[in-house]
């Protein structure tokens, strides 16, 4: 049911019924009386560098906010900013900056304030008292972002339970707001009906989202051990570096792809060919950002253990960023935190037709004075480069398989079909009634053919080093 649209003062009357025009005297008020428009938050930013924190990277991270804001749904109507040594105890900034935060503000007729960096429960309420209007932190907006983009039931639980364990320490300072929230920027999806509850009541909700999560952590390795036979790869990096449109591209699936900050939440994975007649199970996840809320990545973390399951994981890199280093290294401080900085790694350095030919040489020879991780350079808009992908995937497939020479009876053309359906065979010799083959085989296919009493195993060989075999550039 909409809510009732309040009625102008020149109407005369109280208000409106839900879904009926307003009426006065018996007749209908004009529509253009009443606005039905969706109500749009005016933000001012507020950033606050600290210590030594270079200009330009104190912008890049207020630039990065305004993006973060706008995808929320917020209109930009101002910024603020103010470095500072260590954060004042009630306002973050100096109280004399907060002065002219509240100047800015009125003059903007702004209605919310955001803080690029994390506010302590005391702060934010001391801010509120002072300027008179809502006020968020990065994480609270972050969090606001996951809640409108989450589509299945697992990622809708995931950002419920960062959003409340978000909100726990924070409850007193949003009871304050009971009596004017209508559902802006960091107030949707189960925050506008949590609010409502009192500590008990959220802590049972959170107790019970993390045992429903490890449910379905527990199907999702289930999962998992189905898919054990195959090659799986994981797509991470910083978010809108191009992982699902590279997912894609490869996959030839149709998957949701806009060019926005997290604009696909869920994980999703598809078959991927990538030659010789071998294919790999390639994992889209969720995108990192600078200052997530620790919350949201433990929420996730069953999400992200796709990641940590799979046999390679490809950090996608978006060619064309300035400070791709910078995100590179929030990427490898999360992959860190998941405990996934020593897997088995490619760089994969995307957005490549957004630089020049000599952009581009320049970023390879970084990258090789930089990075020991192997690295590939393609652009999904370009297919021929996504072929030099697909020869690192097919390479580390090959590498994972185990050369075996096995002696079947020439009737027996199901082990054989196996063997070609499962592996790789290299060639067949027949001797009267026996059959010599020559296979590469994954290490499931040729643990179920030693288990088998019937067949004659004469030669494993491990297969090719990894190394020998992946372009460091490409």
């Amino acid at each position: 049911m909409p809510p009732a649209v309040p009625v102008p003062s020149l109407a005369g009357a109280g208000g409106t019924i839900p879904g009926k025009p307003a009426t006065h005297g018996g007749t209908a008020i004009p529509d253009r009386f009443i606005d039905n428009r969706p109500t749009t938050d005016r933000a001012i930013l507020v950033g606050a560098p600290r210590g030594r924190m270079r200009r330009v990277t104190a912008r890049e991270h207020l630039e990065e906010l305004a993006r973060l804001a706008d995808t929320a749904g917020a209109d930009v109507v101002g910024t603020v900013q103010q470095r500072i040594r260590s954060p004042h105890p009630h306002f973050y900034i100096g109280k004399g900056k907060a002065g002219e935060l509240r100047s800015t503000a009125r003059a903007a007729e702004a209605d919310l304030v955001i803080f690029d960096d994390e506010l302590k429960p005391d702060q934010a309420r001391h801010l509120e008292d002072f300027l008179g209007i809502r006020v968020m932190d990065r994480a609270e907006l972050i969090l606001d972002i996951f809640a409108t983009r989450a589509r299945t039931r697992e990622a809708r639980m995931q950002v419920e339970l960062a959003q409340l364990e978000y909100l726990l320490p924070r409850l007193k300072r949003m009871w304050s707001h009971l009596s004017r929230i209508r559902g802006g920027i960091g107030l949707r999806g189960p925050g506008e009906t949590q609010l409502e509850t009192d500590r008990r009541l959220i802590g049972t909700r959170i107790s019970e989202l993390k045992h429903k999560l490890e449910g379905v952590a527990r199907s999702r390795a289930t999962q998992r051990k189905g898919r054990a036979n195959s090659f799986r790869a994981a797509l991470v990096g910083y978010t809108n570096a191009g992982k699902s449109s590279l997912l894609k591209a490869l996959s030839g699936a149709d998957l949701l792809v806009e060019d926005r900050l997290f604009a696909t939440l869920d994980s999703a994975t598809r078959v991927v060919p990538v030659g010789e007649g071998h294919q790999a199970l390639l994992t889209d996840t969720v995108g990192f950002i600078r200052k997530l809320p620790h919350d949201l990545i433990a929420s996730f973390r069953s999400t992200l253990e796709e990641a940590r399951e799979a046999d390679l994981i490809l950090h996608v890199v978006d060619s064309s960023e300035p400070d791709w280093e910078g995100r590179l290294s929030v990427v490898h401080e999360v992959l860190e935190e998941l405990e996934l900085l020593d897997a088995p790694r490619v760089l994969v350095f995307n957005k490549t037709d957004l630089i020049t030919h000599g952009e581009e040489e320049v970023l390879r020879e970084r990258v090789r004075g930089r990075e020991h991780t192997p690295s590939v350079f393609l652009s999904v808009y370009q297919p021929e480069t996504l072929e030099r992908l697909r020869s690192v995937l097919l390479a580390r497939i090959r590498a994972a398989l185990q050369s075996v020479q096995v002696v079947l009876k020439v009737t027996d053309g199901g082990t054989l079909a196996a063997l070609y359906r499962e592996g790789e065979v290299v060639r067949t010799t027949r001797n009267g009634s026996a059959l010599m083959v020559t296979a590469r085989l994954p290490a499931p296919a040729l643990g179920r053919l030693q288990a088998r009493g019937d067949i004659d195993i004469l030669e494993v060989a491990a297969g090719a080093a990894s190394e020998d075999i992946v372009p460091s550039s490409g």
